[in-house]
């Protein structure tokens, strides 16, 4: 039997205020005159996070903006960007969410490998490692931080950059961070995090490696969406630990059909991963009869609104291609569903679920 021989981030500081020790983290890192590039997300235009980023010599702020989930025509762009500016640099940092983390490890490989980031879409196609890199969260839930993928829509295919140089080689998990989010959107990362947890531990690939620490981050977001009266900073900080535990535990199996689906969904229609993962885990009780009745209480406890019909003036063509997206998810779909996965999730079947939605 062959197993995994998983790579994991080098180092992780975890702690309120551990944001703080960031320029003692990257100063030996530092290579003279090449600069540590921070990709900030573009929430944080004039908020005071922005001037506590630890600048030094020619280091530079590129806000990012991730309105929409992360294209490789815009990984590319922000390499030859800096190309272009500064030759190399000493290392890129993001700091954000799940779409600003996954920038940062896409642009850190296409600093270092050829081409254009569409040809490493794929598992193992990256034969570099990407220059230094960091993840620190501003939102918890998508365990990007965690993973050995980059997640990205290139002109065919919504498919990461999966290989052993993608993760980070730095992560900073600091909770205060994440304390003025968008319920809405904490919501539905956090909500990624459950139905990462959901899929892993009813999965075909489950093993008690991903099963210790899924059955954690799933005792976490319940702690957070389901016990909790009110939101406070013990929340932030579980729901920050339940992300780490929740892409550890996928790291060493996988996600499921919610994911597969709601990869169609932002390829075709540009919806957020977050999102797209709650209005697809709406119409999986065939699948999840457990955890779609315990998403639903969630939703209806912490008062969210779920988008519905999104699908309802789609084409043929369209339906068939975010089928066919959906269906390029091999790992996910036998994870889920078993070897025999494509004799149960036919074209026909894909195409009813996603006219529920």
């Amino acid at each position: 039997m062959q197993f995994r021989n998983f790579k994991m981030v080098d180092y992780v500081v975890y702690g309120r205020g551990s944001f703080n020790q960031l320029d003692e983290i990257l100063a030996p890192r530092r290579k003279e005159n090449f600069p540590m590039i921070f990709f900030l997300d573009h929430f944080f235009v004039g908020k005071p996070l922005a001037s506590r980023v630890p600048l030094r010599g020619k280091d530079k702020i590129v806000y990012v903006d991730v309105t929409h989930e992360p294209k490789t025509k815009q990984v590319d762009a922000l390499a030859a960007e800096l190309k272009a500016e500064f030759g190399q640099v000493s290392g890129i940092i993001g700091i954000g969410g799940g779409s600003t983390m996954d920038l940062a490890k896409a642009v850190s490989l296409m600093m270092t490998n050829p081409g254009s980031s569409a040809d490493y879409q794929g598992w193992d196609l990256v034969k570099q490692a990407g220059v230094y890199k960091v993840g620190i969260p501003t939102l918890s839930g998508t365990g990007a931080e965690v993973s050995r993928t980059t997640v990205l829509t290139g002109p065919v295919r919504k498919l990461g950059m999966n290989s052993d140089f993608t993760p980070f080689d730095q992560i900073v998990l600091d909770p205060e961070l994440t304390q003025n989010a968008p319920a809405n959107q904490r919501f539905y990362t956090g909500m990624d995090c459950y139905i990462h947890c959901i899929e892993s531990l009813e999965g075909t690939f489950l093993n008690e490696f991903s099963k210790s620490y899924g059955e954690k981050a799933l005792e976490l977001c319940r702690k957070v969406f389901v016990e909790k009266q009110k939101w406070d900073d013990e929340c932030d900080d579980q729901l920050m630990m339940a992300s780490y535990a929740g892409g550890m535990s996928i790291a060493y199996s996988q996600v499921g059909v919610a994911h597969a689906v709601s990869y169609g969904l932002s390829f075709l229609l540009g919806t957020k991963h977050g999102i797209g993962n709650c209005i697809v885990m709406n119409h999986l009780e065939e699948y999840y009869p457990a955890g779609v009745k315990e998403f639903k209480y969630m939703v209806e406890k912490n008062n969210i609104e779920i988008p519905t019909g999104i699908c309802a003036n789609l084409t043929e063509e369209q339906f068939d291609a975010m089928i066919n997206v959906s269906l390029g998810m091999k790992p996910l779909w036998e994870n889920a569903l078993g070897k025999d996965w494509e004799k149960i999730m036919t074209r026909e079947k894909l195409r009813a679920l996603y006219g529920k939605l």
